[in-house]
């Protein structure tokens, strides 16, 4: 079987600023304008039966604000008249109030288990909708643009099952084949899931197509994926090859139609504990091996062969272990004899005295390593500098130990590692594996819309954006953007609710659940001479830190960026922030 290549993401160093001095705090007002909603947004709240952390993350979390990429300043939501409204800003100081572009034809509040409506922007002339009801929509909307050929219809619709939102679509045209693939997910009950959250997630890959003018659009492929946590990031590749994932636990095919029950059982089945095919323990000087033989079993039926670093066990002319050992043994001073109880002892005597083995034959997984009291005893004592139950046991030591008292909140990582997969859309293998360790995910952003979503990670205090390019094997993943010290500040913000970024990397942003919008700005060159006291050096630029406060009690419910402005969705209300005014 063909492995997952273990990859990593090359950082640019030129894009790190190591003598970056942190935010200043500038009190210039930030304009801010407000529109009020006609009707307010379709929010759906958790059900009792919504009780776990991935259905937070997935819906409880959910932004209800929708940026159109491919149009400047075009932002979308969807009211709870099955409205899809949108707003499309030409000048700040003219804003017209938000228009209705489409009507879902199905009664949204008639649905009990339904979810929040989702929509994607699949191309400059096609989007994709739920209803959140379980019906996926295709829409051909024209140019979105060009209020004169802007139309919405609906091309393709049908009910897919049970309710799921949107995570991202594509558009591929080849010859006169058009094709959308979409990526849905879903949260659903798994019954034989008797230790975790009785949960899992599953991401639904859809491909719609019709091959020429005069056939429908229908469903080609439908494949599924399955894994335990809600995806941070997941997107499908431009040209429909793949897709990648980044997530906390990991996630795998599984045939369309295959029963739940069997699925668990192959799981099961593969979990069950195999008896070990032998025993062996070790000592600084030797290593013992025990295996435990057929009934009426002589040394005629044995033969042992031993080799510097090889071994060879034949039991009654029929393979029972061969292979490289892990180290050098002295082979004339190894023995092997018959006990009384029916078992096969084999002695090692190790050439390198005092090397630990962590295996006896290399790659091989068959056998159980036994640990006496005293060994243990022995791995903790020469472990025990590096942990202690005080606090600092001794701080006269020449290196103490690290005093966790020195440390902040926001210095501490998550002990969950995430990592980033990319999945063959044919064989649907992972081809390609990044353990982000301690890279904590923050957020996704679309800076070309014909290119996958950047996603953005934290490395150390940095915050930095990383660009997929799936058409090149060997490089991945791209830095393109680095937010200096924006890992270690947002870490800060216990109430943080939503995080984003301007295409054009000039900020970063993010809002609490309530009022606080935080922007966070590129260093950019003084206009009049500033000094560093402590360094005695003049300062050639500055990041910039504002804070908006919003007037409303409602609580924030969608939150998007674009190069010049900040657009902010509460229950009844759309606020703009101007960002930047250069433009």
């Amino acid at each position: 079987m063909e492995m997952a290549a273990n990859c990593s993401l090359r950082v640019k160093r030129p894009l790190l600023d190591p003598r970056f001095e942190g935010y200043k705090l500038s009190l210039e007002p930030l304009p801010c304008y407000q529109l009020e909603l006609d009707a307010a947004v379709a929010e759906v709240k958790l059900r009792d039966d919504q009780y776990t952390l991935e259905h937070m993350h997935a819906f409880g979390m959910y932004n209800y604000l929708h940026c159109d990429s491919w149009y400047q300043d075009s932002v979308y939501y969807i009211d709870n008249l099955g409205r899809i409204m949108n707003l499309t800003v030409m000048l700040d100081t003219a804003l017209g109030k938000p228009r209705e572009v489409f009507r879902l034809p199905t009664d949204l509040t008639a649905c009990d288990n339904r979810l929040c409506a989702s929509i994607h922007f699949t191309s400059s002339t096609w989007v994709t909708l739920s209803d959140g009801t379980g019906r996926l929509y295709v829409i051909g909307t024209g140019n979105r643009g060009n209020s004169a050929s802007e139309k919405w219809e609906i091309m393709f619709n049908e009910e897919l099952g049970s309710p799921f939102i949107l995570i991202h679509s594509i558009s591929l045209l080849k010859a006169e084949e058009h094709s959308i693939s979409t990526l849905l997910l879903q949260i659903e009950k798994e019954e034989l899931d008797m230790k975790g959250s009785g949960f899992y997630v599953s991401l639904e890959w859809v491909t719609i197509s019709k091959k020429n003018k005069d056939e429908k659009y229908e469903i080609i492929k439908r494949d599924i994926l399955r894994g335990k946590s809600v995806p941070h990031y997941a997107a499908i590749e431009p040209d429909g090859n793949g897709l990648m994932i980044v997530s906390y636990k990991s996630f795998e095919f599984v045939r369309l139609g295959q029963d739940l029950e069997e699925n668990m059982d192959e799981v099961m089945s593969e979990k069950i504990k195999v008896e070990p095919l032998y025993y062996w323990q070790q000592t600084e000087d030797d290593l013992t091996v025990t295996i435990r033989l057929p009934e009426d079993s002589t040394k005629e039926d044995i033969q042992v062969q031993f080799l510097p670093d090889h071994i060879n066990i034949v039991l009654r002319d029929h393979q029972f272990l061969e292979g490289k050992l892990y180290s050098s043994i002295d082979h004339e001073s190894s023995t092997w004899i018959i006990k009384e109880n029916n078992s096969l002892e084999i002695s090692l005597i190790k050439k390198n005295e005092g090397l630990t083995w962590p295996e006896l034959v290399v790659g091989d997984k068959q056998g159980e390593l036994i640990r006496d009291s005293a060994q243990c005893a022995a791995i903790a004592e020469r472990l025990m500098h590096l942990t202690s139950e005080e606090l600092n046991p001794n701080p006269d030591k020449e290196k103490p130990p690290c005093n966790a008292q020195e440390l902040e909140e926001c210095d501490i990582f998550f002990e969950e590692s995430s990592s980033l997969c990319r999945f063959d859309g044919s064989t649907f293998k992972t081809t390609h594996v990044v353990n982000l360790g301690s890279n904590q995910y923050l957020f996704s952003v679309i800076v070309d819309p014909k290119e996958m979503p950047c996603f953005c990670l934290r490395h150390d205090v940095d915050a930095l954006l990383w660009q997929p390019h799936s058409s090149k094997q060997d490089d991945m993943w791209e830095h393109i953007a680095t937010f200096n010290a924006l890992g270690y500040v947002q870490a800060s913000k216990r109430d943080k609710k939503f995080f984003a970024c301007a295409p054009n990397y000039s900020y970063a942003a993010l809002c609490e659940c309530l009022r606080r919008v935080f922007i966070y700005r590129q260093p950019t060159p003084m206009s009049t001479v500033l000094y560093n006291r402590r360094e005695g050096r003049q300062v050639g630029q500055v990041a910039k830190q504002q804070v908006a406060s919003l007037e409303t009690n409602d609580p924030i419910l969608g939150f998007q960026a674009t190069n010049e402005r900040l657009f902010v969705l509460t229950t009844k209300n759309l606020f703009l922030i101007k960002v930047n005014t250069e433009n």
